[in-house]
């Protein structure tokens, strides 16, 4: 199948890891390819291609106005395409790094500590019956904390170094998209990608948090890295990684699995563009019926094996019933916390807006929408879809779709690179020196992107500090720690209140649970079964002092203090009370010792 409809930019054609190797091009070239292909004539390798760095080509097609790119872009060769990975991951790893222990482990991570800490054994038993959706995370938990331990320090790393990959991956994606997209600068656009992900304090909350949707993220960036070599290349190798992706994805959080219809709406997408060139030019279509045979056998495949999980999850839909149908204020916070601050939405979808219409201009007579094409569905479809679901049957919560953010990061960062293009070509004909008008065309883009960084230094500020998740378990425990007494009991009010227990328990060591009436292990759930109110009130009568736990605002009604245990407590002597963020702290004793 000969004539692919758009070829991929020849100017550092060497990606990241996984760039075609000049086998790899000749064959995609001579095969076709749906969204482009690195022909030989400009290969320069990634680090282990077998070709050589040939001179620095100019990125993408000779178009009015392109000059001021060409003269930033880097040298193509080898260390491009690397540096392009290398220096968002770096940045990630010190943003998300820093102060990485300091803010309060929450109910979620103590969640995970519970699921995590028993032995693979009783995971196994515990799915069964509760929390299957989570059981991946807590099974490459469980040897984090069997060899580490439980500090928030320890159960964040794995999200950290997942975060890490997913910025330098990101940057990898931005780089061959643009180059798919024939726009100037794709190492420019890559760098600026990664390192837009990095910049958003939605990014750094869960880079620090240990739970699994830094890992989603991740995969879904590979995933869609994948389904654009697959694209590219005939061969299968890039559709198993693709499904491979897809699959663990999906088993660290199964609406994942939304990014296939995304990638769906891709393919339909860049076939019809591919059919009106086939039509006009005379040539054969390049998305092609065996490329969406491939793409649907990939997609079935992890389906397939997402089966146990989905089956499991979907017996205990239950656990979400605190999930709430969503209404304005929903949207406003997805767009809000994805463009990183309120006073940056405009700016944010603005440049967003540029990059999706360079995604989509014309290029040397043909539209090549790559970047568009892929970027904007991910972006957009899965939260959409997410949100009018839950009109019907609430399901949406925003970190079920963090992992659509590297999309909107490779949209600015390709709207900041083509304002470059659009003002130099605005500069042309002005009798400006070339060195002078590439400065003027790099100044508004240049000004965009520090007032974003100005923007977001202080949301980078707050999300690490000590009180910024919606728990401050530590500074309850340091409550409890503080006023103690041997002989103390503890009531939590209801059970799933425990949480501040498992995060930090030493605080509570040494305090009798009188709540609790099957532990978590012997029950197999997360937090154990509660004690009959009879029970209860039976071991409360040999107490002194009593503390009691409970939520502020209730999730749901199972999460509400239980009616018949308060009735108990009305005939104690209240000494003082606690309201740390999310959690009230009591503390009782008996009216009559």
């Amino acid at each position: 199948m000969k004539g692919a409809w758009i070829r991929s930019s020849g100017a550092g054609s060497g990606d990241a890891p996984g760039s075609a190797t000049p086998r790899d091009s000749a064959s995609a070239t001579g095969s076709g390819s749906a969204v482009g292909s690195a022909g030989p004539a400009h290969s320069a390798g990634a680090p282990g291609s077998t070709g050589s760095a040939g001179p620095a080509v100019s990125a993408g097609p000779s178009e009015p106005g392109a000059g001021g790119l060409a003269g930033m872009r880097p040298a193509s060769g080898w260390p491009v395409g690397w540096l392009v990975v290398i220096i968002p991951a770096l940045a990630e790893l010190i943003v998300g790094g820093y102060r990485i222990g300091v803010p309060s482990l929450w109910r979620d991570e103590a969640a995970t500590i519970s699921g995590s800490q028993r032995s693979l054994s009783a995971i196994v038993t515990m799915v069964g019956h509760q929390d299957a959706v989570h059981a991946p995370y807590y099974v490459l938990m469980h040897p984090v904390i069997a060899v580490g331990g439980t500090s928030a320090t320890v159960l964040r790393l794995p999200s950290l170094i997942a975060m890490t990959l997913a910025a330098g991956l990101t940057g990898a994606l931005g780089r061959r998209l643009t180059q798919a997209s024939g726009l100037p600068g794709p190492a420019i656009v890559g760098l600026l990608a990664g390192l837009g992900l990095a910049a958003v304090p939605l990014t750094t909350r869960y880079a620090q948090e240990a739970r699994p949707y830094a890992l989603t993220t991740l995969f879904a960036v590979a995933a869609s890295y994948a389904f654009l070599r697959a694209l590219e290349s005939p061969r299968w190798r890039w559709w198993v990684a693709y499904a491979a992706s897809l699959l663990l994805a999906g088993l660290f959080n199964l609406f994942a699995v939304l990014l296939v219809i995304a990638h769906g709406v891709s393919l339909i997408w860049l076939a019809r563009v591919n059919a009106a060139v086939s039509d006009r030019d005379g040539q054969p279509a390049a998305v092609s019926a065996a490329m969406v045979r491939r793409w649907l056998a990939s997609c079935a495949a992890a389906v397939v094996l997402l089966g146990p999980v989905i089956v499991l999850s979907a017996g205990q839909s239950t656990q979400l019933n605190w999930v709430r149908r969503p209404g304005f204020g929903t949207l406003a916070a997805l767009v809000r916390d994805f463009s990183g601050a309120t006073a940056l939405i405009p700016v944010i979808a603005v440049i967003a807006l540029l990059g999706c219409a360079a995604g989509l201009g014309p290029s040397g007579g043909q539209k090549r929408p790559a970047l568009t094409a892929i970027a904007l569905p991910w972006l957009v479809v899965p939260p959409v879809l997410l949100i009018v679901v839950s009109f019907i049957h609430p399901y949406y919560v925003e970190r079920y779709v963090l992992y659509c953010l590297p999309a909107l990061a490779i949209l600015v960062a390709a709207g900041l690179v083509w304002l470059v293009t659009l003002t130099r070509r605005a500069l042309a004909g002005r009798g400006l020196r070339a060195r002078l008008a590439d400065l003027l065309a790099a100044a508004p883009s240049a000004v965009l992107a520090l007032l974003i960084v100005g923007v977001l230094i202080g949301p980078q500020r707050e999300i690490r500090q000590v009180n910024a998740r919606p728990d401050d378990l530590k500074a309850v425990a340091a409550a409890v720690a503080g006023h103690e007494r041997p002989g103390d009991g503890v009531l939590y009010l209801p059970r799933d209140a425990d949480a501040v227990g498992e995060a930090y328990p030493a605080a509570f060591r040494h305090l009798r649970d009188i709540g609790l009436g099957s532990s978590a292990l012997a029950s197999g759930t997360l937090r154990g079964i509660a004690a009959p109110p009879r029970v209860v009130a039976s071991r409360l009568a040999h107490l002194r002092r009593l503390w009691t736990v409970q939520w502020v605002h209730p999730l749901s009604t199972s999460s509400a203090a239980p009616s018949q245990l308060t009735r108990i407590l009305s005939g104690l002597h209240l000494i003082r009370s606690w309201r740390i963020q999310s959690v009230v702290l009591r503390l009782y004793a008996a009216s009559s010792r």
